[in-house]
């Protein structure tokens, strides 16, 4: 065998061998992401992912790139950058040892994503470790659904609770020969306005947030329709565009350097400021909204619940609040008999609450 094919047989023998002596398995690759799960996983027995790594396949011309679940998030950018093609929902690390199965589990993306696409919408295929020790290939290629379900999506911000992520494909793109962004100052009521504004046009709007009284705005495309496109915006370069993106995507702006609770609120882009204290940054055009607060998380959730959104408690939780929003009790019920399809006896992640997962 292949080392890829040991290294495969390895993961599979150790689950089942879990099943046998009745172990639960806390799937662990680069660890970026610890953080999310809480304390809930610490004393589960670890299932170390990351020396199932490597690029499969990668052909620039056919827009797709196949890699193990341990590979580098980085090792995948670097490809990428040297074929002029980049990942479309432009993934957060939260550090330097992200893998891409991290970024497909935890299904979150970064500023590009209500212009381009969703994690999700980017996986095309999965190759999946269940809970019975079988590997299973899920999308185009083989096996489509378990129950008439997509499991590629399904496992996309699943946090690993349906198995173990051995190969995912995911759709890629060119990247642009230009990028720009643009300041100007506004309220936030203005800066939602100016969000809707420009949904409805062609524009090549490509990032957009609000803070601290200034909106910015990222435009990428070719040349010409870069600088047509500033013309309607309007408002002035800002030549640091590129390391504020960076620094929002990955959590490194001033914003974010405080232990008071961080929300991370998913509500209709149109939807007017909500009625909530605390420090506010509107991302994804108004679709992604970021709130540090004291505010009770009954207050959050209902205001969110409101006007059809939900709420992740996604830095500094506080003792028996639930991190993730409460599924309706139909998608719940739905959820479990997914989880029980895929992972029967709950060995992967069992602390890990089923969630909306992140669009």
């Amino acid at each position: 065998m292949t080392p890829s094919q040991d290294q495969r047989e390895e993961l599979c023998n150790a689950v089942r061998e879990a099943r046998v002596q009745g172990l639960e398995l806390r799937i662990r690759g680069g660890g970026s992401k610890d953080f999310l799960a809480g304390a809930s996983l610490d004393a589960l027995h670890p299932l170390d992912v990351t020396g199932h790594r490597g690029v499969v396949d990668y052909e620039p011309s056919e827009l797709v790139i196949t890699a193990r679940c341990g590979t580098p998030l980085a090792e995948i950018q670097t490809i990428l950058d040297a074929g002029g093609q980049m990942l479309p929902f432009e993934p957060p690390a939260f550090g330097p040892d992200a893998t891409l199965g991290g970024v497909v589990s935890a299904g979150l993306s970064g500023p590009r994503r209500p212009y381009a696409s969703a994690v999700r919408d980017a996986v095309l295929g999965v190759q999946l470790l269940t809970g019975r020790g079988e590997c299973l290939q899920f999308g185009g290629q083989v096996m489509k659904n378990v129950a008439g379900y997509d499991v590629s999506r399904l496992v996309t911000g699943a946090f690993g609770t349906l198995g173990v992520l051995l190969e995912v494909s995911v759709r890629v793109m060119p990247a642009p020969l230009r990028s720009m962004t643009l300041k100007q100052a506004v309220s936030a009521r203005q800066a939602l306005a100016l969000f809707s504004g420009w949904a409805r046009q062609p524009l090549p709007v490509t990032a957009a947030c609000h803070i601290k009284d200034t909106l910015y705005v990222r435009l990428s495309g070719g040349p010409a329709a870069v600088d047509e496109a500033a013309q309607v915006v309007g408002g002035r370069e800002y030549a640091e565009g590129e390391t504020l993106w960076s620094d929002i995507r990955e959590h490194r702006h001033d914003f974010f350097a405080s232990d008071t609770p961080l929300w991370r609120l998913s509500v209709p882009p149109a939807t007017p400021p909500l009625d909530l204290a605390g420090r506010w940054l509107l991302d994804w055009g108004g679709a992604q909204r970021w709130l540090v607060s004291d505010e009770s998380a009954e207050k959050i959730r209902a205001t969110v619940e409101s006007v059809g959104g939900h709420a992740t408690l996604f830095r500094h939780a506080q003792t028996g609040i639930p991190r993730f929003h409460p599924l309706p009790a139909p998608l719940a019920e739905l959820q479990s008999r997914v989880r029980l399809a895929l992972d029967p006896d709950g060995l992967f992640n069992p602390g890990h609450p089923i969630t909306l997962g992140t669009p």
